[in-house]
């Protein structure tokens, strides 16, 4: 079901389905950072610049975290951010002998790495939803 907001973004209105976007990045400064679908191009949007498409977004952050189906929408901290991402919208992950699992935002050029002693809670559930989507276990 889309779930359609309109934002004024850098003096153009975008009209997005936020059911689309596979990752939000919540800045310590109250920036809420996201990438439209099919390209790199992000969006970046606070209370000042726009307050009511602000509360939109941060609205349906709120609700996908808590009520994610099969548990595909997670929060990790990296580098200083918040991010909330869909795991189901992640087509790989890399778990290197250090540790270190990592996988890259769609529709952006991040990497996201994960280390089990800086954040065991994300870690592990990313290693479960690996292995309950994919059937591999990764250690």
């Amino acid at each position: 079901m889309a779930y359609w907001i309109q934002i004024d973004y850098e003096r153009s209105d975008y009209v997005i389905d936020l059911d689309r976007i596979s990752a939000f990045a919540c800045a310590p400064n109250g920036k809420i950072i996201f990438w439209l679908p099919n390209s790199a191009h992000q969006i970046i949007i606070n209370q000042q610049g726009d307050p009511e498409g602000y509360h939109q977004v941060l609205e349906y952050i709120k609700q996908v975290c808590a009520h994610s189906l099969a548990g595909s929408w997670i929060q990790v901290r990296y580098e200083r951010s918040d991010y909330v991402i869909d795991l189901n919208r992640i087509s790989s992950f890399s778990h290197a002998a250090s540790g270190k699992l990592t996988f890259w935002l769609p529709d952006s050029s991040i990497p996201i790495i994960i280390n089990e002693q800086t954040d065991p809670e994300s870690y592990q559930k990313i290693l479960d939803y690996i292995k309950r989507k994919t059937g591999y276990v990764i250690s």
